[in-house]
């Protein structure tokens, strides 16, 4: 998004770079990273940093509202009633696109958002590894509010232990058959959390248990990186298991499991701000189509908690939205305008960029303290399409100081 800056990036970079770099990324872990890494990472400058800043305090904000709770409790699954909610989540994360805006401009436009945690310690890896392999220029950071490696690791690592010594989890489906294992694999080993199946926890009563070791340890606390809607498409042996949860008492989370679905798609049509496009919940635009604006060319249909791009309608009709027989799950947003705006030897690329926001408790906020960055050149963004090109995949922003 700095013309010299891309302009000195691609003269100096090499396959040989690339390479080194892939494998300094590769050498903690016993298999491949089973993503596409992009051979790049992205510059933002300083005006455009601060209107992602400014609509990422917007929507912390709003989320930390007093009634907050009270506004998003029917996005919490008829039946689910676990135990242990906190007003607030320990973590969020934002996404936005670098979007087109007026008279050749560009500005940050939302895509989603999650009360859920993300590749908090992937991501530190990348910065590493990026800036052992390449020369990256001066006065620029990946770390925002004055954090670097250090101070974001000790923050992240004080976030998932929290501060009184309780025996924490890292808790996941099938964790090493996972696309993110890379990053479980990182926060065990980083934060020394064990990594645990959702299927080898048990109760005791209403204490929650498992085994490591053929030693029986006592869960207090749960870093919990279980996605509702792949749980859904479990066995139901993992369903079971899931349950065990709504039965367990004295647990601490982060996140709780229905900050999954209280920050979520679902409170977008709650949010109006410039850098937020219009939506509306599938069922409201159904019965209101007369009030509402938005109409179906201009417009894209998600699932409410799915991830990854599941189930998204780039081009919805009449047709496939009535076959939708869930429509309280939906939403109808209008579509992004994506800039392709970062130049590239294989032709421009646009991207998307998430941010990690932590809750800090001595300032009672949110702050934005990283970023995982990625990078397109088709129609969807997210490192499981469009692989076969170059240029494209999971990276990082640097941000100008």
């Amino acid at each position: 998004m700095i013309p010299a800056i891309r302009t000195a990036f691609n003269a100096q970079f090499t396959a040989e770079k690339y390479q080194q770099y892939l494998t300094i990324l590769n050498a903690p872990f016993k298999d491949q990273i089973p993503f596409r890494i992009a051979e790049t990472p992205v510059f933002i400058d300083k005006a455009f940093t601060d209107q992602l800043l400014d609509a990422g305090d917007f929507i912390c904000n709003f989320i930390t509202d007093p009634n907050f709770s009270a506004k998003t409790t029917h996005a919490i699954p008829n039946g689910m009633d676990i135990p242990g909610e906190s007003t607030l989540p320990e973590c969020i994360v934002i996404d936005f696109a670098i979007a087109k805006g007026s008279g050749g401009t560009y500005q940050p436009q939302l895509i989603e958002l999650q009360g859920f945690p993300s590749l908090f310690a992937f991501e530190l890896l990348q910065a590493q590894a990026l800036e052992l392999a390449y020369d990256l220029p001066k006065g620029f950071s990946p770390f925002l509010n004055g954090y670097n490696q250090a101070s974001y690791l000790e923050f992240f690592k004080t976030m998932v232990l929290g501060d009184q010594g309780k025996h924490t989890i890292l808790l996941e489906i099938k964790p090493y058959e996972q696309k993110t294992r890379h990053d479980l694999l990182l926060t065990e080993a980083w934060l020394n959390v064990p990594i645990v199946c959702l299927s080898e926890i048990y109760l005791k009563g209403k204490t929650l248990y498992y085994q490591k070791n053929n030693t029986e340890f006592k869960i207090e606390r749960i870093y919990n990186r279980v996605v509702y809607d792949e749980l859904m498409q479990q066995a139901p042996n993992f369903l079971a298991q899931f349950k065990l949860l709504e039965q367990a008492e004295g647990i601490a989370w982060v996140n709780h499991p229905h900050h999954f679905f209280r920050i979520s798609k679902y409170i977008l049509p709650l949010l109006k701000h410039p850098a937020i496009p219009e939506a509306h919940l599938l069922s409201d635009w159904k019965n209101n189509q007369a009030d509402a604006d938005l109409d179906l060319g201009t417009s894209i249909c998600k699932p409410l908690f799915s991830f990854g791009g599941h189930g998204v309608m780039l081009d919805p009709t009449s047709i496939s939205i009535n076959a939708i027989n869930d429509p309280e799950n939906w939403i109808l947003q209008k579509k992004v305008s994506y800039a392709a705006v970062i130049e590239t030897p294989s032709g421009p690329s646009k991207a998307e960029i998430r941010l990690f926001y932590f809750w800090d408790s001595k300032l009672n906020r949110y702050l934005a303290t990283t970023n995982l960055t990625r990078m397109s050149k088709g129609p969807m963004i997210g490192v499981s399409y469009n692989d076969t090109a170059t240029w494209i995949g999971g990276s990082i922003s640097y941000f100008e100081q």
